[in-house]
């Protein structure tokens, strides 16, 4: 039989490591899109844009961020967007307010989704699974919340095909996974191939390390 003190206190420590991420995110809202301008021209490419102009109908964004995806949705789609930190929802709602959406943007939590089963056409989730705790447990959750037949759009950085950038990752993560939570080794799509969703559109780009596709889920289960 588990110790209940040792259990309480390891979740204690996971508590207070959540606490101190979110208030590492937290704090990067005001300079998040000026720091990351670079890393998107030189890395992510036509990601974004490439990724959700394929979204239709309800379309769920989770880990919406700053709002960077905004502007490319196409005209049409009924976007509702879940973000756990408050100050990167703030500037996801003035850039929606700026953009003239009638975005639904909440507070949320990718692995406990308020929503009901089947409730979305299209999920979208774009390099946001790198540092969410649970990258399982959010994956999930967007299968759930995706009607029978729906279409997942993921974009993440992941683990390279290239061996010696493979090793660069792995030093990165020893930092970068205490720090801010941040992984460069996940990959998401063999856990949403798992699920028996199919692949019908992937690319991988600079070396591997860009991986966004698109995965239907099945009809009928």
């Amino acid at each position: 039989m588990a110790d209940s003190s040792a259990v309480g206190h390891g979740r204690a420590e996971e508590n207070d490591r959540e606490k101190r991420l979110r208030r590492y995110w937290d704090r990067q809202a005001g300079s998040y899109d000026r720091r990351m301008a670079s890393v998107e021209r030189r890395f992510f490419g036509d990601t974004r844009r490439w990724l959700c102009r394929q979204a239709a109908g309800d379309v769920l964004e989770v880990a919406a961020g700053t709002g960077l995806n905004l502007s490319h949705y196409p005209s049409g789609v009924r976007l509702t967007g879940v973000e756990r930190s408050d100050p990167m929802l703030a500037v996801a709602r003035r850039r929606a307010r700026d953009l003239g959406l009638a975005a639904d943007l909440r507070q949320g939590d990718a692995r406990a989704l308020e929503f009901p089963d089947g409730r979305f056409d299209t999920v979208v989730c774009t390099f946001s699974l790198c540092a969410i705790p649970d990258d399982g447990a959010a994956l999930a959750e967007m299968a759930r919340v995706l009607r029978p037949g729906g279409l997942l759009l993921l974009a993440d950085h992941v683990v390279s095909t290239s061996w010696p950038v493979r090793v660069l990752q792995a030093l990165a993560d020893a930092v970068s996974v205490p720090l801010q939570g941040e992984h460069y080794r996940r990959r998401p799509l063999p856990g949403v191939r798992a699920m028996g969703f199919g692949i019908e559109r992937h690319e991988r780009l600079k070396l591997g390390v860009i991986e966004r596709f698109a995965a239907r889920k099945p009809a009928t289960v």
